[in-house]
């Protein structure tokens, strides 16, 4: 049976079509992105359409408790934190007090403040605190988007810490499609191809790579 026919590109015209129909941005949002954008670093957020999406999932699994790696700006911590709704927490991570500090006046702005716990500093210093103090198995999803180096680690951290049918989600994973590039062999794309091949092979989890961004993996926790 012949693979199932995909569009070969999402061209400017698809897209406007899909966001006509689909896009559902509140406005607290849509601000906090076009900050970003004005100032040259839309690159560093998730695109309007994948946060949608993870908002969508993590509503769905009727998550309370979550890990965001990787914080820049506050834009994907807002969907993560509008869908775990009031009783909900995340625990997000970042080592920039400087852009986290405007990230935090949009959480506040939004409401959103007191669903997310931000930890200033080492990522992995704080997921191993978290396990430590026995939270393995207690959070329900987890979003990682930070040094693309120290994937692996955060994932395994993260894969003690969710539970089992949590969910792990992690952006970059297609790296502006230089993981397909045999002449990309920069540190950063080895990272990203490292990553992409142990979940390949990790039997704990249930995979799927969405061609959605830069690349949406998502893994379920077995």
């Amino acid at each position: 049976m012949a693979e199932e026919a995909e569009p070969a590109a999402v061209d400017a015209r698809l897209r406007a079509y899909i966001d006509g129909i689909g896009k559902r941005e509140p406005a607290h949002l849509a601000a906090n992105r076009g900050v970003t954008e004005a100032s040259g670093a839309a690159h560093l957020q998730v695109s309007p359409r994948q946060g949608q999406l993870m908002a969508l999932l993590v509503a769905l699994a009727e998550a309370r408790r979550g890990i965001e790696i990787g914080v820049y700006a506050g834009y994907s911590t807002l969907w993560l934190a509008q869908a775990i709704g009031p009783s909900g927490r995340i625990l997000a991570c970042d080592h920039d007090a400087e852009i986290t500090a405007r990230a935090q006046t949009d959480w506040a702005a939004a409401g959103m403040a007191d669903r997310i716990d931000l930890r200033l500093g080492d990522a992995l210093t704080t997921l191993n605190a978290e396990v430590a103090a026995g939270m393995a198995g207690a959070y329900d999803f987890a979003f990682i988007d930070a040094d693309k180096s120290r994937y692996l680690d955060y994932y395994e951290r993260c894969l003690a810490l969710v539970r089992p049918g949590g969910l792990i989600m992690a952006d970059n994973t297609l790296w502006y499609t230089r993981v397909a590039d045999p002449a990309c062999n920069d540190d950063e794309t080895e990272a990203i191809r490292a990553f992409n091949r142990y979940l390949a092979d990790d039997e704990r989890i249930d995979l799927s790579v969405l061609v959605l961004g830069d690349g949406l993996t998502l893994a379920r926790k077995r």
